[in-house]
């Protein structure tokens, strides 16, 4: 017995469950399709409005109706019951007899009443329909007052239990009453009344069946609520139909925008007629058309500007190998010079130098904004390319007084990379952190999850400011203009980094707050083929370390600008006696004129050295001041 009631219970919480399922699953393919149909949600309003004005309507309509079959029956009833209560009286007048004899005088009445007498058939009275009267004897004083009741008023004819005790109250206070009362499922109309010839009080009831009248009303309910069906039908169909003519073209519409921001510039709508749909598609049309002629201008030149860039960039290939050889005999022989020409010979190798990668980075960003740039990627340890960039930028970083530290896991961090690629955005970005870390440490860390792997370069020089973190990566912005670059960029390399990453599948982002210093992350796809999603997890934060910052509106602490001024200042008297160490050594024989009369004094070769510098301090000050 326990088995069965432990099946039973399972059985109805199973098909519990089954069926708040259903109902779940409708619920919410209903409500998806209320969100993405015009079509679906205007019909089902309409419906809802429909069916909240018919109910209204048919309960109105109901209502009426019962009221006016009622109120006919209820003339009908009492001309009947007057047309009634005077053949009753003649019958009745007179009548003093004992209880014996009148029992037997009421049921003759009742016989004559029932029977087809002139006055039982008159036409005013004949639509109250079939009736049953009721005869009863009372003994109550027509005040209602007081005396005891007699055994006489027991004695009727008919079905007086039928009759309700409050109406019997009225009649037999001599008042002519009705009332509507239901006897074992029977609704009647009662109508009572008084029998006044006699000194015995005699009271009449006529009791009026509504099974005909509500019948009718059942009728006409039953046919309301069928066309009321019909109707509401009716009206989703129109809606439907009515709204799929407004709702098609404008789907075709949001079809033809689709495709025309997937790349079919061509798509046009068709226009039929000058309605409000059809100057719709014209204005559409116009539009696409407009925007497919400056799409194609914009193609074109950037198509000219790319194939320009390219073309300057291989046409000054020749040239410069030309002037290349002819600086480096020059600097070969420079020990020969005197020490101002010497010094012209370095700085024309140096610009060179600047000059050729500035060169072959503009052919790079050509290459990768015409798409034909390819990753030759291999599966390699991370580490090993980190640690070649740190001994690379070794030399400078000593120059500049900062040491480049690394933080890299104990175990392999295996990706599939363009190693030459991910080394060559290392080694912008470090350089970068150490031209902008104001002497400051560079901290490299390495990170790696099941999905990606992370690099960060964090410096904690000036930073940036609100807003800077998406410009750094445009081409040839640079922070501050005034501001004395140790590695000679070409403003080129952030910018051709992000699109290495890009090439990737990855991405590289930037952080930095005003005297904080700055980050920026390099996050790249363990594989390739698999792109970097809004899901995908960095191993590593951006920044890593994170700073307290103590103000709401983003400025820094007054400790964080103290600190800027302060390693401002140490940069600015470093380069300070750099260039006059420099100064010095260029005008010991005084040769460095173009005349040959600038001498040990200096008086023209040191200041024309000296202006220069002189900005660059400016400009390092006006920094210090921001």
């Amino acid at each position: 017995m326990r088995q069965r009631i432990t099946s039973l219970r399972e059985a109805i919480t199973s098909l519990t469950g089954r069926v708040v399922t259903f109902w779940r699953n409708t619920a919410a393919a209903i409500g998806e399709r209320w969100r993405s149909s015009l079509q679906f949600k205007v019909t089902v309003s309409t419906l809802a409005l429909s069916t909240a004005v018919v109910f209204v309507l048919v309960m109105l309509l109901q209502y009426q109706i019962a009221e006016r079959l009622l109120d006919t029956k209820r003339r009908a009833a009492i001309a009947q019951t007057r047309a009634v209560l005077a053949t009753a009286e003649s019958e009745l007048e007179g009548i003093d007899a004992n209880p014996e004899t009148l029992r037997e005088r009421l049921e003759q009445a009742s016989r004559k009443i029932t029977s087809s007498s002139p006055a039982a058939h008159e036409l005013e009275g004949s639509s109250a329909g079939a009736f049953e009267p009721v005869i009863a004897s009372g003994d109550r004083s027509y005040q209602g007052g007081g005396r005891p009741a007699t055994p006489d008023e027991s004695i009727f004819v008919g079905s007086y239990g039928n009759v309700p005790t409050a109406l019997r109250d009225f009649v037999e206070q001599g008042r002519e009453a009705e009332q509507i009362h239901t006897v074992d499922g029977t609704t009647y109309l009662i109508i009572g009344a008084p029998i006044t010839t006699n000194a015995r009080p005699l009271q009449l009831y006529l009791l009026f069946p509504l099974s005909t009248e509500q019948n009718t009303v059942s009728t006409v309910q039953n046919t309301l609520i069928a066309g009321a069906a019909v109707l509401l039908l009716l009206l989703a169909g129109i809606a439907n139909l009515v709204t799929r003519q407004v709702v098609l073209p404008v789907r075709r519409a949001a079809n033809a925008a689709v495709r025309f921001a997937e790349g079919d510039l061509d798509k046009r709508l068709a226009v039929v007629g000058s309605d409000d749909l059809s100057k719709l598609a014209r204005s559409y049309n116009e539009m696409a058309e407009s925007i497919q002629t400056q799409i194609r201008q914009l193609e074109e030149f950037g198509q000219l500007q790319r194939r320009f860039t390219s073309d300057v960039s291989h046409e000054l290939r020749t040239p410069l190998t030309t002037v290349r050889m002819a600086a480096d005999v020059l600097h070969a022989s420079r020990e020969q010079f005197p020490p101002g020409l010497a010094r012209s010979a370095e700085l024309l190798a140096d610009e060179l130098d600047r000059f050729e990668a500035l060169l072959g980075d503009l052919l790079e960003i050509s290459r990768l904004d015409a798409g034909v740039e390819e990753l030759t990627a291999e599966v390699v340890d991370v580490r090993a390319i980190v640690e070649r960039v740190r001994e690379q930028v070794k030399v400078l970083a000593g120059s500049a007084g900062s040491e480049v530290e690394l933080d890299l896991p104990a175990d392999e961090a295996v990706a599939e990379i363009d190693a030459r690629r991910v080394e060559r955005i290392l080694r912008n970005l470090v350089a970068n952190a150490v031209d902008h870390g104001e002497g400051q440490p560079v901290r490299v860390t390495l990170g790696v999850n099941d999905d990606a792997v992370a690099i960060t370069v964090r410096d904690y020089g000036v930073g940036l400011r609100q807003g800077e973190e998406d410009l750094v990566f445009n081409r040839f912005w640079r922070a501050d203009p005034s501001r004395n670059r140790r590695t000679g960029g070409t403003g080129l390399g952030l910018a051709i980094s992000q699109e290495d990453a890009r090439l990737h599948g990855g991405e590289l982002e930037a952080w930095g707050a005003y005297g904080y210093g700055a980050c920026f992350r390099l996050t790249l796809p363990r594989e390739q083929g698999v792109e970097l999603t809004d899901l995908t997890v960095s191993p590593i934060g951006l920044p890593p370390d994170p700073p307290e910052l103590p103000s709401e509106d983003g400025q820094p602490s007054d400790d964080a600008v103290t600190r800027a001024h302060a390693d401002a200042e140490d940069a600015h008297t470093a380069a300070a006696e750099w260039h006059e160490e420099g100064l010095r050594g260029a005008g010991t024989d005084g040769t460095d004129g173009a005349d040959g009369t600038d001498g040990a004094d200096g008086t023209d070769g040191a200041d024309d050295s000296e202006a220069p510098e002189a900005e660059r301090a400016r400009g390092d000050r006006e920094e210090v001041n921001r």
